[in-house]
């Protein structure tokens, strides 16, 4: 697909949406930036013909340094009436509406953006972001690809690439863009951890866990490769690795109710019933509090029948559990099918939760790399 073609895309985007939103641009907050040094760059290096605009330019992105979002986005609209070819002008305008959440706005100003400049590499790559929190997923990981076009280096739009592919369905996809972004950044902690639950979902054991471990080598608290990596252990028959590693875990985060069920199971299939209990007894609480009544009864259902087993004094159990972050699909007394734990998808990396992450949009920067 030609640049060209993809710019007309975004051009009759624009248009489609200026149809249904006629009001004018808002002073919104900026986002939150990846590389405060790259929006410095920027000032000094994206010089106007106009002088004046270049000054209000100048002044907009201090003002966007300093949090002063009113100002800031004063300044850039001063900039753009004088030279309204500063696309970077734009894709601040963008960031600023993107972090108040006035995403339609937002996409407007970077389809403007990318009007102006079609080779805009972050320019595509924030519009990528937009499209991803409008549940446009097909439309960002266009858009994703063609910043990456532009810049190959841009190590986050090949990472919510990967997020975005996951998330669609398209995990051998996915796991190429993950492997990209590594390859750009060795150091990024959150694509070996998002790669590995998409090897691990594609049944590539091995694989996945020397991913995981790359992943917490770099990220030793992240607690959820932890569990996932033990889940990985039991399944292989190591048990008694699973075990440490999933205490590992808890460790970490004492909060984590996945893991006390995990390790609570592979007591159970241990022969460890009494601690196998007090374990799950912990599980059942955390998920209690999490409001998650629905597996803390599917857990009292499992207590049972270790209580059952315990009274009849039969240490060796006739079924065996199988390890999951989220007990489901559960038949009889709660054994559930295993699913990877993967982090939530919030525009920061955060702590691990539910699904795989994202960045935050970046800052302007005219230098193709971060």
């Amino acid at each position: 697909m030609s640049e060209k073609f993809l710019f007309s895309q975004w051009l009759n985007l624009f248009r489609r949406v200026t149809l249904y939103s006629c009001s004018a641009f808002l002073i919104l907050a900026a986002p939150a930036i990846t590389n405060s040094l790259g929006s410095k760059l920027l000032a000094e290096t994206a010089v106007s013909q106009d002088l004046e605009a270049a000054s209000f330019f100048q002044q907009g992105v201090t003002r966007y340094n300093r949090k002063d979002l009113q100002g800031a986005e004063s300044a850039f609209r001063q900039a753009l009436q004088r030279d309204p070819s500063l696309g970077a002008a734009l894709n601040y305008l963008g960031n600023i509406f993107m972090e108040k959440n006035r995403l339609d706005i937002a996409l407007q100003a970077y389809v403007e953006a990318i009007k102006v400049n079609p080779n805009f590499s972050e320019a595509y790559y924030n519009l990528g972001l937009v499209l991803y929190r409008q549940g446009e997923k097909d439309a960002a990981i266009t858009a994703y690809r063609q910043s990456i076009v532009i810049d190959p280096t841009r190590v986050a739009a090949q990472y919510n690439l990967g997020l975005a592919l996951y998330e669609q369905g398209h995990i051998q996809e996915a796991i190429a863009a993950y492997q990209q972004a590594i390859n750009v950044d060795s150091s990024n902690a959150n694509a070996y951890f998002n790669l590995a639950i998409a090897l691990q979902q594609q049944g590539q054991t091995e694989q996945a866990m020397a991913t995981y471990r790359q992943a917490l080598q770099l990220d030793p608290k992240n607690a959820t490769a932890y569990n996932n990596m033990a889940n990985l252990l039991a399944t292989q028959g190591q048990a008694s690795e699973a075990i440490s590693v999933y205490q590992q875990a808890i460790l970490l985060n004492p909060k984590n109710a996945s893991a006390y069920y995990n390790l609570g199971v592979t007591l159970y299939n241990q022969g460890e019933i009494q601690k196998a209990g007090g374990v799950l007894k912990r599980a059942r609480k955390e998920y209690r509090e999490q409001g998650n009544i629905e597996q803390a009864e599917k857990i009292e259902q499992l207590m049972q029948q270790i209580a059952q087993k315990i009274q009849q004094q039969q240490p060796q159990v006739s079924q065996t559990a199988t390890p999951s972050q989220i007990p489901d699909n559960t038949t009889n007394v709660g054994i559930p099918t295993p699913e990877p734990q993967t982090l939530n998808q919030s525009e920061t990396p955060a702590n691990p939760v539910n699904v795989p992450i994202s960045v935050e949009p970046q800052s302007t920067s005219t230098s193709p790399r971060q």
